[in-house]
């Protein structure tokens, strides 16, 4: 369970932004190469275009001659070049003259009209080489080569070689289609990418903040009784005098416990963070288990029965799983007298109270959780079942037999060497 707090939402936001920039990063990439590539692309067409009119103009220019004046056109009957030109004219110009179409297997619509034809000429004429020029013939924009045809020392006539780029910029328009929706799907699965790292990028910051939550949590529960006894015990030797000795040794004795309180829960959240490892030591688990219970504010319900056992483990931590077992069966065991067990692998607290329904003896370690029976709260054994695991054992709820509640802290024996 995530807190919800403004640190929370801040991340969240922060998430989002990221998402947002990854994803305008994403499409200002996209875009500068769709650009480059669509304008290569067109460039890349029309020079297709125009190599391809231009190499049928020259081909079929250098096919006729002049004979005695005379333009000889019968290798246009038989050239394939000529045969499968999409428009296809030759002009010719006397001297002086405005051109005029002298052959054209392609319909005269679909030709240039006289102004074109003048100013196609006047080009060759300039430039006497094949030129390229776009004029509009039949209500379309075509791309026209005229190859030049000498007559002696002057250029007699052209050969004009048409091409439609229509279904050259059909193609380009559909390229430019699905770049755009080619790059749109980029950019949301780049979104969607960039939100899911960005999630996961963040789940540290976000247990970090469930676990500062549950720290703090766990510190109010820890040191509410102890601080309660304190104020308890200065007030009685306050109020007597005669009092005030034992107030006062009291008084250090539980400094002295609250003392080892704060450093087991700063240990504890070293650990959970990741900064410090537990250390496990060889120790008397009864001794710890007795010592707990004899600095608790009220023990006089609370019977005792150890046997000598060894275990390792770290005592504060283990005193805090102790206190916390033996303190919530006080408090929801129906002020039932309750007996604390030490046997050679576990630790047995046991109340005469209501018990636990099954379906809720795993549920009531987990944090957050809080119970309204002899379970006690979710964060007392939620630290039980979080000690339990650190010293590679378990904890778990019973039912007693004769009724009441069984909570037990299984650990497993010492490994020797």
């Amino acid at each position: 369970m995530i807190p919800s707090s403004p640190a929370v939402a801040r991340l969240h936001r922060v998430r989002w932004a990221t998402t947002l920039l990854f994803a305008a990063t994403t499409a200002l990439c996209l875009l500068v190469l769709s650009v480059l590539a669509v304008r290569t692309d067109d460039r890349s067409r029309t020079n297709d275009l125009d190599n391809g009119v231009s190499r049928r103009a020259d081909g079929l220019a250098r096919a006729l001659y002049y004979d005695a004046g005379v333009l000889h056109l019968d290798a246009l009957a038989e050239d394939d070049l000529a045969l499968s030109a999409e428009r296809l004219a030759v002009i010719q110009a006397p001297a002086p003259g405005r051109p005029q179409i002298r052959h054209a297997p392609t319909a005269p619509a679909a030709l240039p009209d006289q102004a074109g034809l003048d100013e196609i000429w006047k080009q060759v004429e300039h430039d006497q080489e094949t030129v390229f020029i776009a004029l509009e013939a039949g209500g379309r924009e075509i791309r026209w080569a005229a190859a030049p045809v000498w007559d002696g020392d002057r250029i007699g006539a052209a050969v004009l070689v048409g091409a439609d780029p229509a279904q050259s910029r059909a193609a380009h328009d559909r390229l430019v289609r699905r770049l755009a929706l080619g790059c749109a799907a980029l950019v949301l699965a780049a979104a969607a990418v960039g939100h899911l790292l960005s999630g996961r990028a963040m789940r540290p910051a976000l247990r970090g903040l469930d676990q500062q939550e549950q720290f703090l949590a766990e510190a109010a529960h820890e040191l509410r009784t102890p601080l309660a006894t304190l104020r308890l015990v200065v007030e009685s030797g306050s109020a007597s005098p005669t009092r005030a000795p034992a107030a006062l040794d009291e008084a250090v004795r539980l400094v002295d416990r609250l003392g080892r309180l704060v450093t087991g829960l700063l240990a504890r959240a070293r650990v959970e963070a990741g900064t410090q490892e537990v250390e496990l030591t060889p120790l008397r688990l009864d001794q710890v288990v007795e010592q707990t219970v004899e600095e608790l504010p009220d023990c006089s319900g609370v019977t005792v029965t150890t046997e000598a056992v060894i275990v390792n483990g770290d005592p504060e931590l283990l005193a805090q799983a102790v206190r916390n077992l033996v303190e919530n069966a006080l408090r929801h065991g129906g002020g039932t007298p309750v007996e604390v067990s030490v046997t050679a692998d576990r630790i047995t607290v046991r109340d005469h109270g209501p018990g636990v329904p099954a379906k809720d003896r795993k549920r009531v370690f987990e944090r957050h959780v809080t119970g309204t029976t002899s379970s006690g709260t979710g964060t007392g054994l939620a630290i039980v079942t979080w000690v339990a695991e650190l010293h590679g054992g378990t904890a778990r709820l019973l039912p007693a037999p004769g009724g009441g509640l069984l909570a037990e802290l299984l650990l497993p024996p010492p490994t020797s060497g």
